[in-house]
């Protein structure tokens, strides 16, 4: 069953109930926010690295560790662009089923990877955004008691089940609006689709006007949240 029309819903409920993650932006401001979780991948994340390039798009990354420490040139690829990175786990476990130690370690492990690969300090990466969207108030408390930022979505068009590109594109801009953040895949799940869609997808938000920011400069406009290291 695919979960497309639910994923609304379920943004409506989560927003308010969970208020210290980041759900989407600032409503009266006509910004988007790209981002692509499960990567870097040796051969879709290159190509959609194109496309962004021709736009001028600067997007947002959700790495898994054991990803970057494969393709390690990608992810410097990716950090030398100035896209803005975040974790997404280890080996995208869900966070609720993982102990406080191992989730600490998994976060940690992605960090050291990201600095391997790209020279950028942990204290740099604290964006997170928990595999499949699953987490706990103890998953947020946890969190917020080592100095991450939970990252959230407002559209979601389950485009990693691959349910083809137009559909994906349609879901997009059915839902999109000021401050939305838009979740797509690079990874081995979607991001077979994810150069096409994108090709497709930026030059029609273009044109209604959307300008494209990074998941920090959302958190900067929807709660005045100064960027890291600031």
């Amino acid at each position: 069953m695919q979960l497309a029309p639910l994923f609304p819903i379920f943004h409506r409920i989560l927003k308010p109930t969970f208020p210290n993650c980041l759900w989407c932006g600032d409503a009266n401001s006509k910004i988007i926010a790209l981002t692509f979780d499960d990567g870097p991948h040796p051969e879709y994340t290159p190509s959609l690295l194109k496309v962004l390039d021709r736009y001028n798009v600067t997007a947002s990354f959700f790495w898994l560790g054991a990803c970057v420490n494969r393709s390690p040139g990608v992810a410097k690829q990716v950090c030398d662009r100035g896209h803005w990175i975040g974790l997404h786990g280890y080996d995208h476990q869900n966070f609720p089923m993982l102990s406080p130690t191992e989730l600490k370690h998994s976060l940690e492990k992605t960090q050291a990877a990201i600095y391997n690969a790209c020279h950028l300090a942990p204290d740099k990466v604290r964006d997170v955004r928990p595999p499949n969207g699953l987490f706990t108030p103890t998953t947020l408390k946890l969190l917020n008691q080592w100095n991450y930022r939970p990252v959230m979505w407002s559209v979601v068009p389950e485009d990693w089940v691959r349910p083809g590109i137009a559909t994906v594109v349609q879901r997009i801009l059915q839902q999109v609006c000021n401050g939305s953040l838009i979740v797509l895949h690079d990874g081995m799940c979607g991001g077979q689709d994810v150069t096409a869609t994108t090709e497709i997808l930026i030059p029609q938000l273009m044109e209604q006007g959307y300008q494209f920011v990074t998941v920090d400069t959302l958190w900067q406009e929807a709660r005045g949240v100064g960027a890291l290291g600031s």
